[in-house]
Formats: structure tokens, C-alpha cells, sequence
């Protein structure tokens, strides 16, 4: 199996400026696993939607898979408690 291409949205990268450095390293780390196995355990795809999440600690990363073209789109990442708005 081929590893997947990660594509980050333009609004990622304003989401990471909020998050404190240490937590950014470690939510890159599990970004950077995702491409090896897209729906490792702990992810679950988000009730009538096309999305999944998965947790780095406080924080959720919510991600698109196109098995198709063997991508997968990193389309949000937040605190628990606002990502999801």
C-alpha cells in the first residue's frame, strides 16, 4: 500500500499559530502518521459528513481521505472544546 499525500488547507496554518509550540510538534507527528495509515486507531469519521478526527491530546485534527487519488486534505485543527463549531 502507497503512503498518502498529506495537503494542508490555507486555514491550518492559522489554526497552528494558536497552539502552543510543544503541542504543535506533536500534533505534526500524528499528521505525519496519518500518511502511513489514514484510520489508525482512536479515529472516527464524523456523523453525515465525509471527515474524520482524530485526538493528539486536548487538541483534534479533522482530515478528508480520497482514496482515489491517494490523498488525504488536513482540513482543521483545534481545541476540543471549539473545533467542532
Amino acid at each position: 500500500m502507497a503512503n498518502y499525500r498529506l495537503v494542508f488547507k490555507q486555514s491550518v496554518a492559522k489554526d497552528l499559530r494558536s497552539i502552543p509550540k510543544h503541542d504543535v510538534a506533536s500534533i505534526l507527528n500524528k499528521i505525519e502518521s496519518l500518511a502511513i495509515n489514514p484510520t489508525p486507531l482512536g479515529s472516527e469519521k464524523l456523523s453525515g459528513q465525509s471527515r474524520y478526527r482524530i485526538r493528539q491530546g486536548n487538541y483534534r485534527i479533522l482530515y478528508e481521505i480520497d482514496d482515489h487519488q491517494i490523498c488525504i486534505t488536513i482540513v482543521k485543527i483545534g481545541h476540543r472544546r471549539d473545533v467542532y463549531r
